[in-house]
């Protein structure tokens, strides 16, 4: 059976074994009466989504949603639909069509707002997100923070932020951070070396090392971008670096147990589970953003 999907509810055969693939944006309600029908369900954080085992999971799954979703989102949106009428949100970032459609400048804060909000969804097609009727409750709570966010990411305001940024003591210090950021070196105790092509954590995040230059680390540069190696008895010499894919970072063994305060002192470690689960989220959603821009010509896609 193909994937069927409904805006962002899909359903998809599992490639790994008999079973079905079922994602949907998260409601606690929903997701209560989805593991009373499905009490075997797993939930699945590398793919976002709950793997049903089982041959006939596409079917059994496919006909729980066309019980029970739409039945509940009709109800819901209609009250959804009374409740903005009675107490409409007023704003320019905000129109009313089939769905309550919010369309702002880019903004982190307005992303995250909007993710939170239960079966709003981001549509590429006409660059804004698509909010149901049921959830006006929690978009109403988070509309100011929304609306503010937006207003400061409007071009004029972006500007004048700027402006004040650079007059600010921080700037050159920032400035300064980001410039090193960029050169994609690290450094690392001449005497304990970390392994090469490797996914190894770091106090920059997860990275793998590609060569060890030799070069020392200027004291100067060490403790100005690189604090924690203070308490470094040995010569600190460059590593270079690049960022793990989203497969790597899947096919990493985690360490068991957390660093130990030696292995946090030298800069590097085995990364654990829970470190693994937040980088691979944050690269795939950064190959996805890439993807996106890729086949729109280089847009910027807020949903990421």
């Amino acid at each position: 059976m193909a994937a069927r999907e409904h805006n962002d509810v899909e359903i998809r055969e599992d490639g790994e074994g008999p079973g079905a693939i079922v994602s949907f944006p998260f409601d606690a309600a929903a997701v209560e009466r989805f593991r009373d029908a499905f009490p075997r369900a797993r939930w699945d954080d590398d793919l976002a989504a709950w793997r049903i085992p089982g041959k006939t999971a596409m079917l059994r799954a496919a006909r729980w949603l066309d019980r029970e979703l739409p039945s509940a989102f009709s109800l819901a949106d209609q009250r959804g639909r009374d409740s903005f009428s009675f107490e409409p949100i007023v704003s320019l970032y905000l129109k009313v069509a089939d769905e309550i459609v919010v369309r702002t400048p880019y903004s982190r804060t307005v992303v995250e707002e909007l993710r939170a909000v239960p079966w709003a969804w981001w549509n590429g097609d006409n660059k804004a997100w698509h909010v149901p009727f049921r959830s006006i409750d929690e978009l109403r709570k988070r509309w100011p923070a929304i609306e503010a966010a937006a207003e400061r990411s409007e071009p004029e305001a972006r500007k004048q932020l700027r402006q004040a940024a650079k007059s600010a003591p921080e700037y050159e210090d920032a400035k300064a951070a980001m410039t090193e950021r960029r050169r994609r070196r690290y450094p690392v105790p001449a005497s304990e070396q970390p392994p090469l092509d490797r996914v190894l954590m770091s106090h920059e995040g997860p990275l793998v090392i590609l060569e060890v230059t030799g070069e020392v680390v200027p004291a100067e540069t060490a403790a100005r971008h690189y604090p924690w190696s203070s308490g470094q008895p040995d010569d600190l010499v460059w590593a270079l670096w690049r960022r793990p894919t989203h497969g790597e970072l899947v096919k990493t063994w985690p360490a068991r147990h957390p660093a130990a305060v030696s292995a946090l002192l030298r800069g590097w470690w085995q990364p654990t589970l829970e470190e693994l689960r937040i980088a691979r989220r944050a690269a795939r959603s950064l190959e996805r953003a890439r993807e996106t821009r890729s086949r729109r010509g280089g847009s910027d896609d807020p949903a990421g």
